[in-house]
């Protein structure tokens, strides 16, 4: 299956929306999301074009470097209160109001931020975990994350000061005291803390994608959003969509691996299009 992209100098934005509609009309659609679709949030696509070249922590060295572990967190609890304030966007709101109305039946996202819970979407999977939460890796205990950067602001300082912190073009953090920063431990067990997400490493958990394929399953098309399907879970989706038959819908600005796999490649905004969808199919 080839992708037709509909969005061309020929075609215009306003025609491409209603083709777009007309294929989706009165399917149940289940929808991918990724990074692009949090982008008018204020929260950067590390895959996006001109994004800089990035080199994620993984999970093994997470586990095993002490120093990197200090980097990890004082960027992640920058991170943290990066994506707490920032707000769900035009696109959040209109995957709700399409939620609503029947037309979407849930939401896979591959983002950490919460956002598409946040603006009251009520079938979401978080297929790479959130950011709200951490976890024990020895004794598996949850907490919020609000108790866990209180701690960390009262036992280091230095998050308090600007000039002591700054993120690296990678988004690592470069802490000047990287010696005498203190990492959380487990409250109950003085085991090792973990935000909730999944590190480049790790596995998605079984039951996570055992939900996000269960809604693929049982959806009449499948829309990608905002995401180059670099990562092995999205590319397992859209491929179980292909097998099933379904109309494959990718929405992002630029290529994406599942490109060849869809029956139409939207060249444009998450926000933009899925506005223009609410107003084409909840007359």
């Amino acid at each position: 299956m080839t992708a037709e992209t509909i969005v061309t100098p020929s075609v215009g934005a306003e025609a491409a929306l209603d083709a777009l509609a007309a294929l989706l009309r009165g399917r149940r659609t289940a929808v991918l999301t990724g990074a692009g679709v949090s982008t008018d949030s204020g929260i950067p696509d590390y895959r996006g074009a001109g994004a800089p070249v990035r080199v994620p922590m993984t999970f093994q060295t997470f586990i095993a470097d002490d120093r990197a572990r200090k980097r990890y967190w004082a960027g992640s609890h920058l991170g943290w209160h990066r994506f707490r304030a920032a707000q769900p966007n035009l696109g959040h709101r209109s995957l709700v109001t399409l939620e609503e109305s029947g037309l979407v039946s849930g939401i896979i996202t591959q983002n950490v931020d919460g956002l598409h819970t946040r603006a009251g979407s009520s079938h979401v999977v978080d297929l790479h975990g959130s950011m709200d939460q951490v976890v024990c890796l020895s004794c598996g205990q949850a907490f919020g994350r609000d108790s866990i950067a209180a701690r960390l602001e009262a036992d280091n300082p230095v998050l308090a000061d600007p000039e002591q912190v700054q993120i690296a073009p990678d988004g690592d953090a470069i802490v000047v005291d990287i010696d005498g920063f203190i990492v959380p431990d487990c409250s109950v067990c003085g085991g090792l803390l973990k935000p909730n997400v999944v590190f480049f490493g790790e596995l998605v958990p079984t039951g996570k994608f055992t939900a996000a394929a269960a809604l693929v399953r049982t959806a009449d098309a499948l829309v990608v959003a905002g995401s180059s399907l670099a990562v092995n879970s999205g590319i397992r989706l859209l491929e179980l969509a292909r097998r099933r038959k379904l109309p494959i819908v990718v929405i992002n600005r630029g290529a994406t691996k599942g490109d060849g796999r869809a029956l139409v490649k939207l060249e444009a905004g998450t926000s933009e299009t899925f506005a223009g969808l609410v107003t084409r199919l909840t007359d």
